[in-house]
């Protein structure tokens, strides 16, 4: 195996024998035999191990075991623990996947501090073929078909050249000892399921399975390094960045045949499934406002456009949080950044027509202001109108998308509005031939 290890590294110019590799063992056999494997070989090498306490003393022993194997081969031994149960119900994530993230995290910050040039894992072919079932049952498309990928930043896969039966067979002659991770077993995991049930009986229709899908992936990859760069033009062309958001025009998305392979293509990079991708198609002829959720973005239909934004961790409180604003402030930088300055009026000052300053009679105001979110209900008079105007309805004719309106704050004087900030201000509040007095609030995004 020792050879064919050499050869695949050297083939797929995985890295050079003087480069330091980050090892991720867990203490099971894979990884120790992908230890034992860079042992032989010479290469230099530290081990990284994660006790994500999930299993009690046993994590704690998986820990201690690895770390006398790196005393063994004298190599540098990192460890971490993590709360991973509490990480992913914060984060609203399965077990499988709040691991994979703390871990990578992890990885990367010791191979940044520590001067390693790469991070190897110990995924072997069988983990490919299982990967390529789970991510079918997920239904991700040909960027999930592809199975895990030999290179992925600075990550590498050094054992994708054999499988579990042979890992398995050269840690017997090798006499190599690794521990049992007792959550392998259960059921409780898709992988698991994939492993124990639907792999056994792929090998009863065709022993010779695992060669078959295997090469179906390398396909698969083939046909992804084509289709790619044409996805990433159009990508590029029909979802346009604009600040904090994305904006999608739905006409634009009709153009595309088939519109559910490209919407998918599109919109996977967001997190969004298949069963959603088919909701936001259905949503294109509907009122605005839908709304649809991945696990890191959301998609809003507003009128002629699809809004992607990242999903942010405001609470209720923090939403209506109202912050006073006493007559000495120059500068406020939470929850927004303003700043004011007050001006004696020269009559042949222009008053600015950039939407984000507001320029004001300050002899109008009474302080202390308050800053405040918008609420339903909320009037005011906008700037060259004779009557009031629900905040609502201003918001409609002025084709406010729906993000902009939900983060839209109010500059207010005794409970009146008098910028709605970012927009518009009030007609009230206006700088007139009788102003001496000017109060300058700048928006500074």
């Amino acid at each position: 195996m020792l050879q064919q290890f050499n050869s695949f590294i050297s083939k797929n110019g995985l890295f050079q024998p003087e480069q330091r590799v980050l090892l991720a063992v867990s203490g099971g056999v894979d990884s120790m035999v992908m230890a034992e494997l860079f042992s032989q070989a010479g290469f230099r090498f530290g081990i990284a191990h994660c006790n994500f306490q999930l299993r009690g003393s046993e994590s704690d022993d998986d820990e201690r075991f690895v770390q006398s194997i790196a005393d063994q081969y004298d190599v540098p031994f990192y460890f971490t623990k993590f709360c991973t149960t509490a990480f992913a119900d914060l984060r609203k994530i399965s077990i499988q996947m709040a691991a994979r993230e703390l871990r990578y995290a992890w990885f990367e910050e010791v191979r940044h501090q520590d001067g390693f040039d790469l991070i190897a894992t110990a995924h072997h072919k069988d983990d490919q073929v299982e990967t390529f079932f789970i991510n079918l049952l997920r239904g991700t498309g040909i960027a999930g078909l592809h199975g895990i990928p030999l290179r992925n930043g600075k990550v590498i896969r050094p054992l994708l050249f054999t499988s579990r039966e042979q890992i398995v067979s050269f840690a017997d002659e090798k006499n190599i000892s690794f521990r049992e991770d007792s959550s392998n077993n259960s059921l409780h995991y898709t992988r698991n399921i994939i492993r124990h049930q639907l792999i056994p009986m792929l090998q009863s229709i065709d022993p010779d399975y695992s060669s078959q899908v295997t090469a179906t992936i390398e396909r698969i990859q083939g046909i992804e390094a084509v289709l790619k760069p044409i996805v990433e033009t159009c990508r590029k062309k029909v979802i346009q960045r604009e600040d904090s958001k994305w904006v999608v025009e739905i006409s634009e998305l009709r153009k595309l045949k088939p519109l559910k392979a490209w919407m998918h293509e599109l919109f996977s990079p967001f997190g969004f499934n298949e069963p959603t991708i088919q909701q936001i198609i259905e949503s294109f002829d509907k009122e605005s406002g839908k709304t649809f959720y991945s696990s890191d973005y959301r998609i809003i239909k507003d009128r002629s456009q699809l809004i992607i934004t990242v999903q942010g961790n405001e609470t209720p409180d923090e939403t209506h949080e109202s912050l006073v604003i006493d007559e000495a402030t120059m500068t406020v930088d939470f929850p927004i950044r303003l700043s004011f300055q007050s001006v004696t009026r020269k009559n042949d000052d222009p008053i600015s027509p950039d939407k984000n300053r507001a320029t004001l009679d300050r002899e109008k105001l009474a302080f202390p202001l308050t800053l405040r979110r918008w609420e339903p209900g909320d009037f005011f008079r906008p700037f060259g109108m004779n009557k009031r105007k629900k905040l609502s309805d201003f918001f409609i004719d002025e084709k406010i998308p729906i993000p902009d309106k939900e983060s839209c704050w109010l500059l207010c004087s005794a409970g009146q509005i008098v910028w709605v900030i970012g927009h518009r201000i009030d007609h009230r509040f206006r700088v007139t031939n009788h102003t001496n007095e000017l109060l300058v609030v700048d928006y500074l995004l």
